[in-house]
């Protein structure tokens, strides 16, 4: 699903709503969790899930065209961790 799928469905079971102001709704939603993910902390959502963010460390890795090594440096990843409720749903 795409962020413009997920504001249609959410106009469409919500009809006393702007689409306007679901569309603002939704942004201000994913750029808080973006900005707490940027500062390091954890955005926790009962019954759906968890977002981290994880350190990888500097590793050596492999350029598919030429085979050469590669120098990979250290770096921050963004982590999703699936709440009970949600794998319990999936898992039905």
């Amino acid at each position: 699903m795409t962020r413009s799928e997920l504001i249609a469905r959410l106009a469409a079971k919500n009809p006393a709503l702007y689409h306007r102001d679901i569309e603002r709704l939704v942004g201000t939603i994913l750029d808080e969790i973006g900005a707490a993910l940027e500062q390091g902390d954890r955005v926790e959502l009962r019954g759906f899930g968890a977002f981290s963010v994880r350190q990888r460390k500097a590793r050596v890795g492999r350029n598919p065209r030429t085979g050469a090594s590669v120098q990979v440096a250290e770096k921050k990843v963004p982590f999703f961790k699936m709440g009970k409720g949600m794998r319990e749903r999936l898992n039905r």
